[in-house]
């Protein structure tokens, strides 16, 4: 296990628990910097429960919480001093108007005046800032908590289901609004969502919780390869046809009666097909398999799986 402190976000071991359940159970959370981490689950997994426990909202029941190599126990005024959050349905004014409520938060957080106009810009509503709050759209409210979530210039800004609730035109300013973030202003995301599709869009590092359990955690191209299509080729005698295949230096998988490749060019399936004819292995079927990332994210959190 990598050492604690190589991180932005670590945890090692952090569990919470309610009565006799465990909402989350020995979390090993690793967010490195410069990332947009997907924090996937089902509803119910524990998402929301860990990030308040990231967010110092909630205590863990054991278990620690390191945040830019410091303990969040000790360290949490300091910590959160540079972490920006919108978690659930943030909270307005809604007879002010964007700018407004912008002020409010920085004359709490005592930042420059100018970090209103620059997170403005960042959100895309300059031109709705005059506008009552509670006259804007799902989305803009949306865009607005975020806006207040970068006010303070975190290093870190953690999001939990953004997206809830908004239409595809929404989820798709959202979407390119947090895609820039690490980049242009050298900032970490961790993002929850139960929309595996979704992150696919954004992250860079994926975990999936089930269970209050993490099942998953890794850069988002290892889980895009576990959907990558697949040829099974089915035969009457397995153990042989994969014993004449590494004779001649081809190297596959078996699954069942199957062999398995992940390399679909025609001319090494029919070369395959043609050194098992010969070798008189009945070939029956040759055909190929793909899933999707939301199939193997299903059959993880449906049955419980670990990737």
């Amino acid at each position: 296990m990598p050492i604690m402190g190589t991180y932005i976000v670590e945890t090692e071991d952090l569990t919470k628990t309610y009565g006799a359940v465990n909402s989350v159970n020995q979390l090993q959370m690793q967010v490195g910097k410069g990332e947009i981490y997907g924090f996937l689950g089902p509803n119910g997994a524990g998402k929301t429960t860990t990030i308040r426990m990231l967010l110092g909202l909630i205590k863990p029941t054991t278990g620690n919480i390191k945040v830019f190599n410091r303990d969040l126990k000790t360290n949490r005024i300091d910590i959160l001093r540079e972490v920006g959050s919108l978690v659930e349905s943030p909270s307005y004014y809604g007879h002010l108007t964007g700018h407004e409520n912008l002020e409010v938060i920085r004359q709490m957080l005592q930042v420059p005046k100018k970090n209103i106009d620059e997170v403005l810009r960042i959100v895309r509503l300059e031109k709705q800032k005059d506008k009552l709050v509670k006259q804007y759209s799902l989305g803009m409210k949306q865009r607005l908590g975020i806006a207040m979530a970068l006010l303070g210039n975190p290093k870190l800004l953690i999001l939990d289901e953004p997206t809830n609730g908004l239409d595809p035109a929404g989820i798709q300013e959202i979407r390119e609004l947090i895609k820039q973030l690490p980049k242009q202003y050298d900032m970490t995301v961790v993002i929850s969502s139960h929309l595996l599709n979704e992150m696919d869009q954004i992250a860079t590092q994926v975990g999936i919780i089930n269970s209050g359990q993490l099942i998953f955690q890794d850069k988002i191209e290892v889980l895009r390869k576990k959907s990558q299509a697949s040829m099974k080729i089915r035969v009457n005698d397995v153990v042989k046809a994969h014993q004449i295949l590494e004779q001649h230096q081809i190297h596959l998988g078996l699954e069942g009666d199957c062999l398995v490749t992940y390399q679909q060019e025609d001319h090494l399936i029919s070369h395959i097909n043609h050194l098992l004819v010969q070798q008189n292995i009945s070939v029956y079927r040759i055909e190929e398999e793909k899933h999707t990332l939301e199939e193997i994210f299903l059959s993880l959190t449906e049955k419980g799986g670990v990737l």
